[in-house]
């Protein structure tokens, strides 16, 4: 598991080694430092863009290997392409832009003149670009015994170079607690299964002890205590028992409401009686990237002291195809008295989340309770691998998660609810089923847990396209993309948070 290089802020000065990265826009407009580069190299900058017909578009990279004139081992120009369409977003993933385009080597301590063409970053774009070269240095290898020459592409040190050093140093302390929820769900998703059970994923999340939250684990016994068969019934196919994780980090006022996420964490899915096909099912180690989230979640919010009362619930299970596992036919009994008739035992993950959801807002009252689950493989085919799906009947909170979306990255788009699909899960001898058919597969499991979300404030996040196996991007290359993290950590911070401007933000240029 990789840790982020070194990343400090410094005033602006010609590094003595390494990489040194400069900034161009449109048309190869430099700012200040870089243009003090260019004289000082002869024009090294622009006779090299001229000779590669390099421009300052968005995210291209032109690399000069042993600058003239500098004592830098490398000079790296990135593009910035028209500033007047930098939005907050594109600051991370400029950060994990220019952390793929950098060579390894004798180079690996990197510099950066964070400035455009009209003036230095912000403390919050610099703040923000530092986490998408964090987040772009990830990478998984714990179970490999010889490692790859990409390894030496990861810097150890990163200095970035500003006028205003201090207030980015400050602003860097928060981001970096939102680097590290998103690690520690990256972590999670992407460990083996024969080495993440619902034990192993609990013991971790207990290490939130650590940062000051509150973590209680509940055994098999205790779940049967208090009537989560939906949930059981999902695990007892698996020698391997059921753990739930209760976290709680009380940092705001005693009489304000919690926010509260609830995460699916199936460790395993093979379908159990219904199985799956066998291509492919190596992926279903990821099937506990909503409980991944909730923790990493938490770690950032507790990391960096958040001034919120937040609660993370997640449901640790396995699904297994052996004899005493649930069959299709079967009738349970919900937490909340409602039976549900075992259509498909591959539709499992809604029923750990119905017992969770009923768990959560009868315990907690929570003002707004927020699920992720890697649930349906329709939201893939409706939305592919670049948005979440979000059910929702407030549309206040809907538009706070899609703008908390859209400023870091991770993205959703609201899907429908309505009585028509709805009525496509009930059942002729329960009170309803765990599925609807073929057609809608992602809004029916939406209406199923809609069942259990009481009168709540309630919001469904289908992140089965985004949260494990989605395409690489600027800031991730790993099966498991942390994808939530950063939206409910914004989300908290924008709306929930009492008095706080504690994440990196502020204008696009």
């Amino acid at each position: 598991m990789a840790k982020s290089p070194i990343i400090q802020f410094r005033p602006v000065e010609l590094p003595k080694s390494g990489t040194l990265v400069v900034f161009a826009g449109d048309n190869m407009a430099l700012g200040e430092a870089a243009r003090r580069v260019d004289g000082a190299t002869d024009g090294l900058i622009t006779s090299a863009a001229n000779s590669q017909g390099f421009k300052g578009k968005r995210s291209a990279t032109m690399l000069v290997p042993l600058p003239r004139g500098l004592d830098a081992n490398a000079l790296l120009v990135v593009g910035l392409g028209d500033l007047t369409k930098l939005k907050e977003a594109d600051w991370s993933k400029l950060g994990g832009t220019v952390m793929g385009a950098l060579p390894g080597g004798p180079q690996r301590d990197v510099t950066v003149f964070a400035e455009t063409p009209d003036a230095p970053f912000t403390a919050y774009q610099a703040a923000d670009f530092a986490l998408g070269m964090s987040l772009r240095a990830y990478t998984f290898d714990i179970y490999k015994s010889k490692k790859s020459d990409e390894d030496d592409a990861v810097p150890r040190t990163v200095t970035i170079a500003l006028a205003d050093a201090a207030a980015a140093e400050a602003r860097w302390t928060a981001a970096a607690a939102i680097g590290e929820g998103v690690y520690v769900a990256r972590d999670l998703t992407n460990e083996p299964p024969n080495i993440l059970g619902p034990v192993e994923f609990a013991e971790r999340a207990a290490q939130l002890r650590d940062l000051g939250v509150e973590v209680t684990i509940m055994e098999p016994d205790e779940l049967e205590r208090l009537e989560m068969r939906a949930l059981l019934g999902v695990a007892q196919g698996s020698s391997r028992p059921a753990r739930v994780a209760v976290m709680e980090w009380k940092n705001g006022p005693a009489e304000v409401k919690p926010v509260a996420f609830v995460g699916k964490g199936v460790v395993f899915d093979t379908g159990g009686i219904s199985i799956k096909p066998a291509a492919g099912m190596e992926d279903m180690k990821g099937d506990m990237a909503g409980a991944a989230a909730v923790v990493g979640t938490m770690h950032a919010l507790a990391a960096r002291k958040a001034k919120v009362n937040a609660i993370g619930v997640i449901g640790l299970v396995e699904n297994m195809p052996d004899g005493n596992a649930q069959r299709p036919g079967d009738i349970v009994k919900s937490k909340s008295g409602q039976t549900i008739e075992i259509i498909n035992t591959d539709a499992e993950g809604r029923l750990v989340l119905a017992d969770l959801l009923t768990y959560t807002i009868e315990r907690f009252s929570p003002s707004v309770v927020i699920d992720l689950a890697t649930l349906t493989g329709a939201i893939i085919v409706a939305l592919g691998n670049y948005h979440a799906g979000l059910y929702s009947d407030d549309d206040t909170v809907a538009a706070q998660l899609s703008d908390s979306g859209k400023a870091t990255g991770d993205l959703v788009w609201r899907m429908p609810l309505s009585k028509d699909y709805d009525q496509l899960i009930d059942s002729k001898v329960a009170d309803m089923k765990n599925t609807g058919g073929r057609w809608g597969g992602s809004i029916t499991a939406a209406q199923f847990l809609r069942r259990f979300a009481s009168d709540a404030t309630w919001v469904h996040l289908d992140v089965a396209g985004t949260a494990m196996g989605s395409p690489s991007n600027e800031t991730s290359r790993t099966f498991g993309s942390g994808f939530g993290v950063r939206l409910l950590e914004r989300f908290v911070a924008d709306f929930y948070e009492d008095g706080a401007d504690a994440i990196p933000r502020g204008p696009a240029a």
